[in-house]
């Protein structure tokens, strides 16, 4: 099986190259991120902390490497999920899928874009469970016709404290703007949905997890969000 670095706990963001992976930890899940390919996809791993059950975001590339990873986080994968589309995002999919057993997922609109059928279609608002966890999905419209994002309501530590969400963005939301678009409109329908559902629903801490590169949150995108709509992309 491929080598991967030990699993690094003083989580950035901002993983230093390929098969380096960070864990997060949270209320009552872990986050580990582990970029692999050519395109610096991020994969990330959702563990339930109290079941130990686990979600799959993104079998982007290098199979091996993420097999790896999952072999060596503590806890039980249940199902894949593919927040788009675009080939760089499932190049790993079907072979993870068949070593894994576990029912894939993905948005009703981008699952003729992908190599295997998945075993569930997902639509605005669906809820995904994880164990004790609950994701919601968010239809994003734009990068693709499918994109879904996920949203996890985490409670804090502190009981009477704020509720900390932690939003898988896929390619639709990164640190300096949205996704790439490429037809007449398609930036307004992504600029649009992103806004709505992102920006005018989750507060500032809300982390953002993108599918290349580093991490970010919304209220560090927020004031920005004038500029972007002014420069078209």
């Amino acid at each position: 099986m491929t080598s991967i670095s030990p699993v690094d706990d003083h989580y950035t963001g901002s993983v230093a190259g390929p098969h380096q992976p960070q864990r997060r930890t949270t209320a009552n899940a872990t986050i580990t991120k582990m970029s692999v390919g050519p395109m610096d996809n991020n994969v990330y791993v959702l563990t339930c902390t109290q079941t130990g059950e686990q979600l799959l975001i993104d079998a982007a590339n290098d199979a091996p490497a993420i097999l790896a990873l999952l072999e060596e986080l503590p806890g039980t994968l249940r199902a894949i999920l593919t927040t788009h589309g675009h080939p760089d995002h499932w190049q790993a999919l079907a072979e993870v899928a068949a070593a894994t057993g576990v029912p894939t997922l993905a948005g009703r609109d981008d699952a003729p874009l992908l190599p295997i059928a998945p075993d569930r279609l997902l639509d605005d608002g669906d809820e995904i469970t994880v164990g004790n966890l609950t994701l919601s999905a968010i239809h994003l419209t734009g990068h693709t016709e499918g994109s879904i994002a996920l949203a996890l309501r985490d409670a804090s530590n502190d009981a009477a404290g704020p509720l900390s969400v932690q939003l898988v963005t896929g390619d639709c939301l990164f640190p300096g703007g949205v996704g790439k678009t490429w037809q007449p409109g398609d930036f307004e329908r992504l600029l649009g949905d992103v806004t709505t559902k992102l920006f005018d629903v989750y507060p500032d801490d809300t982390a953002v997890y993108p599918g290349h590169g580093s991490d970010t949150t919304l209220g560090d995108e927020r004031p920005k969000l004038l500029e972007w709509e002014a420069r078209g992309w």
